[in-house]
């Protein structure tokens, strides 16, 4: 119920009818019948106003201007010391036993602040059971009402007290699930985008040493081989205690939280007996100690210590929460060390394919050169033999056409076969290669290789006067090596252009045409046909020098692939991409 003038009263308060009676200037508390006149003239009734407020649940008083106690409900006398009847004697002598009004640093008495204002005003008021008592026992809300006169003045405050420690309890553990909560996804955020194994360790040691209000602390790690225990990060502990505080499984605090998986929550670890290294501990002055495992599943990986120099500085809902922040931890190490040892087998495989291709080109140039040199000597010689064998016949007239036929039919064989040992030594490492360089090179293999079967081709090259890196010219030549055999044999194209863009940072290659193309979204892996090897080929060429392999294609409208290889810096690899997203 709200009055003009003044603050709105809690609806659920069935007291808001009596300082309404009170205000109106028709009740008189000089026993327990009270008289009250309705302004219209109405037949008088009585009504006791000690029953209506012993109605209430809250407990009520009624106060003078002087701090003297007029009126008071059962339910607030029941709560009362057992010393005699209240009324007429100081509400501060009487409810907290002072002989001067309540005033700082006890807490402020509201009642000044309502006869001034003239308003109702609501506050919690804690209450300890002795002056020693840190936290409060229990809480109390007390509403004031002002009580007016028929002359609107304030002659008497109306007090409601109501027992409020439970609802503040429960606030108080709402708060700390949200306080837990909120650890719990700062901790998830935090180590989401790392991967290094320290700096997730440093993050999530700083969040709990944070929520707890702790300074010292430190994170251990179990090395499975020999089952022992060693700080990998910390804060607040000295170098020597860091150094040679190490332990087994089930030794100490630490090592019986790794061995049974279970938190410790220890008063003073300075005087618990089963402490290792009770003189590191002494000189580093510890007490209060908890304890909790770091796991990945139902694996202990690890352990996390908070510790102070003030015993029993830590309770049940801290250790609650650094439990629930040390199974995030663990998972984050145990995906941090997943993740590095992925990174050193992906740095292997490079390794292991650099030195295959190296391999394989060098091999590639041994059989060109012995077939250059041998094959191909021993072929031209077989080849001018047997045309010096069928002039010879021709000039001494031997009639024997059998014999001339074979004769002939073998030097074609002789021919055909030199042209084709000459073409697989351009495959396996064109001499142009070595001697013009990569542009002329990749201009003459896709002119042989596609005008032959009536594929049109266009070229352009720009910045490419001078000779680049082997690695360089090597790589982008079996790149466009492989992407013009997939056009001859996939595509159905009937135009290709060739561009080589270099400058002082990167070459550029880019070749396309207008076949049938595919789904690049549908080419993720290669398929026990091989289909998809030659691109995934193409891709590991280009990023073992660092380069970039970005291919663009739909069904119907051709294919476009871009090679970036840096001459001076690394290049970040780019997602294949369908041309609809151009």
């Amino acid at each position: 119920m709200c009055h003009q003038g003044s603050e709105c009263i809690h609806p659920l308060d069935k007291a808001y009818l009596l300082p309404y009676f009170i205000g109106m200037g028709v009740v008189e508390m000089r026993g327990q019948k009270t008289k009250i006149e309705p302004a219209a003239r109405n037949e008088a009734s009585d009504i006791s106003l000690q029953d209506v407020a012993d109605g209430l649940e809250d407990g009520l008083f009624i106060i003078d201007r002087k701090y003297r106690i007029r009126f008071v409900n059962s339910v607030m006398q029941q709560q009362l010391p057992e010393n005699g009847n209240p009324v007429g004697r100081q509400c501060y002598d009487v409810l907290e036993s002072r002989d001067t009004p309540c005033g700082p640093p006890l807490w402020r008495c509201p009642l000044t602040k309502v006869l001034q204002s003239g308003k109702p005003t609501v506050i919690v008021h804690s209450r300890s059971s002795s002056s020693t008592d840190i936290v409060p026992k229990d809480y109390v809300r007390i509403t004031m009402y002002p009580l007016r006169n028929h002359r609107g003045d304030i002659h008497a405050i109306a007090e409601l007290r109501r027992d409020v420690t439970a609802e503040r309890a429960l606030e108080s553990q709402i708060l700390r699930r949200h306080h837990h909560l909120q650890a719990l996804s700062r901790i998830s955020s935090a180590t989401s985008g790392l991967w290094d194994l320290d700096a997730i360790l440093n993050v999530c040691l700083d969040i709990g040493l944070e929520v707890v209000n702790g300074e010292i602390g430190g994170t251990l790690l179990l090395d499975e081989q020999n089952q022992s225990l060693r700080y990998r990060v910390y804060r607040g502990l000295s170098a020597r205690y860091v150094e040679e505080m190490h332990m087994t499984l089930g030794e100490g605090i630490a090592g019986r939280v790794v061995k049974t998986g279970e938190p410790i929550l220890v008063e003073d670890i300075s005087k618990d007996p089963t402490a290792a290294h009770p003189d590191l501990i002494t000189t580093e002055g510890l007490k209060g100690f908890a304890s909790v495992p770091l796991k990945a599943k139902d694996k202990v990986v690890g352990v996390m210590n908070i510790a102070s120099h003030m015993p029993g500085r830590f309770s049940e809902d801290d250790l609650y929460l650094l439990n629930s922040i040390g199974c995030q931890v663990g998972t984050a190490i145990e995906q941090a060390r997943l993740y590095e040892r992925l990174a050193s087998a992906t740095e292997r495989y490079q390794i292991l394919l650099q030195h295959a291709l190296t391999a394989q080109e060098d091999e590639r140039k041994r059989i060109a050169r012995e077939l250059h040199d041998e094959t191909s000597q021993s072929l031209t010689s077989l080849t001018l033999s047997l045309q010096a064998i069928i002039g010879i016949a021709e000039m001494k007239g031997i009639k024997d056409a059998d014999l001339m036929e074979r004769i002939r039919a073998t030097h074609s064989y002789a021919v055909h076969a030199g042209n084709e040992i000459v073409k697989l030594m351009k495959e396996l490492r064109p001499t142009l290669l070595d001697e013009l360089g990569m542009p002329v090179a990749i201009h003459r293999y896709a002119k042989d290789t596609l005008q032959a079967q009536g594929i049109n081709v266009s070229a352009e090259f720009l910045g490419t006067d001078q000779r680049f890196p082997p690695e360089v010219e090597v790589t982008l030549f079996r790149v466009a090596q492989g992407a013009i055999g997939n056009i001859l044999e996939h595509s159905g194209a009937k135009n290709v252009s060739v561009r080589l863009d270099c400058n002082a940072t990167e070459c550029v290659l880019r070749i396309e045409d207008d076949g049938k193309g595919f789904d690049v979204n549908k080419l993720t892996r290669v398929d026990p046909g091989g289909r998809g090897a030659g691109l995934f080929t193409m891709k590991e060429r280009i990023r073992l020098v660092g380069g970039a392999c970005n291919v663009e294609s739909r069904p119907g409208q051709g294919t476009k692939i871009t090679w970036k290889v840096p001459l001076t810096t690394d290049v970040a690899d780019e997602k294949d991409k369908a041309t609809s997203s151009r």
